[in-house]
């Protein structure tokens, strides 16, 4: 099983946020990433065996992250439904797309023939598909961008930019 966990944290706080979840939770830094867009940080958990691990071992426990100074604002839960292969490879941005109900599988495999597509996951939250891609530079994503937007029954989209996560000298 595999869920992703946005995060929307208070003005100047990701840093520490992102702190706590490395080196406090110690998530691999391969399943966190910084984004530009609806949510500050996005955590991917593979290879979970139940929702209830999932909310207890992980939920929980970030949800507590500066409970006291309010770092987190606002989480986001998506558990998947049906997932793509596992790809290691460290995407440039992601895609929060929705689709006309009937539409979601017929999307999410036409996604999966874009060589720039390195997953699509149908997951149960506010979006249908979390779609993560790879790009060169800017002008390459905005070019995948376009041709995944114009797939039939997609019904809009939201693209975040990952930004690299740089370990600061205090960390």
């Amino acid at each position: 099983m595999k869920a992703y966990m946005g995060l929307t944290c208070k003005a100047g706080a990701y840093n520490e946020v992102l702190k706590k979840l490395l080196f406090s939770l110690n998530i691999d830094q391969q399943n966190v990433f910084l984004l530009f867009g609806p949510v500050d940080i996005l955590v991917r958990f593979q290879n979970l065996t139940t929702v209830e691990e999932f909310v207890e071992k992980w939920v929980n426990p970030i949800r507590m992250i500066g409970a006291d100074e309010n770092l987190i604002t606002k989480t986001m839960s998506l558990i998947v439904a049906v997932e793509s292969p596992v790809c290691s490879e460290r995407p440039f941005a992601f895609l929060f797309l929705n689709t006309k109900p009937q539409n979601v599988e017929d999307v999410r495999i036409k996604l999966l023939s874009i060589p720039e597509v390195l997953s699509a996951d149908s997951v149960l939250g506010p979006y249908d598909i979390i779609c993560s891609v790879k790009a060169e530079d800017y002008d390459d994503l905005e070019t995948s961008v376009l041709l995944i937007q114009q797939i039939d029954g997609l019904e809009s989209s939201i693209t975040s930019v990952v930004s690299p996560i740089k370990v600061l000298p205090d960390w």
